[in-house]
């Protein structure tokens, strides 16, 4: 697995990511948790809700803004379901942690994940996800992604037209699955086989590369559409191939951002236990490669890493310091990889997720 973060994002330290703890504990949080405003509808109708972490606190995220998300900021995202014929309410809840969230962002994220957790008496599924690592299931709730810099409150729906701040669009893929990122507005970016739309207020220009693919351009046409549509039909749209863009490159002065690719080099899998049956609690390799249902023991914690994704396994049987330690541990251990920030999801024994099963059967 491979992707793109520049250097100096992601300070992982006191993330706050020691998620289950004592009866106790859990009642406090469940007295925490029934006291947020945030969560007095949550929940409780099949669907997607969205919050945005602010200065500490749980605030709604439009709906018209579903699919967005700002680099510089913290989401909580929760999807209600039922599967076919049973009436019990399931769950999926996600936080997700742009590339300059604050520390105090992501971790109140996920506090508060747990705290919504508990709220709905155990039910979600917990997820992790850091933007640019995404997993699929997170992915399939939107039609479209937007990764947009900065926070929220650098919007553009209530800005004068000359005060906008240029911005380059970057879209990416196929059919339902088209990315839509801003990246820095430098020529080097541009990728042909892509397309890309350069945001100037009053100006919109799309830059169809030779390579791009219809799906690609048509979803930036519809977009370049919306934003003219959101303006009052003020701003100027046009459109244009490679090879005739000397208007779009001209306004390509921006420093390229640097950035590291990290590289997950040992691919196969790996299943760790979490115990404390010698009286301490031990975290040690269980085994490596195939791993089978089998391999786990309803006694203790397990973390099963794939590469391109995390599972910790929480049994049925397990002690509550076992409960209360796993996503640390699991969170300590990525920390120490290659592959510090793809997806996490915490399961419990009778019910995982479909990438979990894949990974078993593969």
């Amino acid at each position: 697995m491979a992707g793109l973060i520049k250097c100096q994002e992601y300070d992982w330290k006191d993330s706050n990511l020691a998620l289950f703890g004592s009866d106790l504990e859990r009642q406090i949080k469940k007295a925490s948790a029934q006291s947020e405003t945030a969560w007095k509808t949550a929940g409780q109708e099949v669907g997607l809700e969205i919050w945005r972490i602010v200065n500490f606190k749980v605030t709604p995220w439009p709906k018209e803004d579903y699919g967005k998300f700002y680099d510089g900021d913290s989401y909580i995202v929760l999807n209600t379901y039922k599967e076919s014929g049973k009436e019990q309410f399931l769950y999926d809840v996600h936080f997700w942690i742009g590339k300059y969230s604050t520390q105090d962002e992501y971790g109140t994220a996920a506090y508060k994940t747990v705290e919504l957790d508990t709220y709905l008496d155990d039910v979600p599924i917990q997820h992790r996800e850091v933007q640019g690592f995404e997993s699929n299931l997170f992915k399939s709730y939107f039609k479209t992604i937007e990764l947009l810099k900065g926070g929220a409150t650098s919007g553009f729906k209530n800005v004068k037209p000359a005060e906008y701040r240029p911005r380059l669009l970057h879209f990416h893929g196929e059919r339902k699955n088209i990315f839509v990122k801003e990246v820095a507005r430098n020529v080097n970016v541009l990728d042909n086989s892509d397309v890309y739309i350069l945001d100037l207020g009053l100006k919109l220009l799309q830059w169809n590369g030779s390579g791009s693919n219809k799906d690609e351009r048509f979803k930036a046409q519809s977009y370049m559409q919306s934003i003219v549509q959101d303006r009052g039909g003020k701003p100027k749209a046009k459109v244009l191939d490679e090879g005739s863009d000397r208007e779009f490159t001209q306004y390509l002065t921006e420093q390229n951002e640097d950035e590291v690719i990290f590289y997950c080099n040992n691919k196969t899998r790996e299943l760790f236990r979490l115990s404390d049956a010698l009286g301490k609690l031990t975290f040690s390799l269980e085994k490596s490669g195939k791993i089978n249902k089998s391999d786990f023991d309803s006694k203790d914690v397990f973390v099963f890493d794939i590469k391109t994704e995390l599972f910790v396994w929480i049994g049925k049987e397990t002690s509550p310091a076992e409960k209360k330690n796993a996503l640390a541990y699991a969170h300590s251990y990525l920390q120490k990889t290659d592959h510090p920030l793809v997806p996490v999801s915490c399961i419990r024994e009778g019910r995982t997720v479909e990438s979990f099963e894949t990974a078993l059967a593969a």
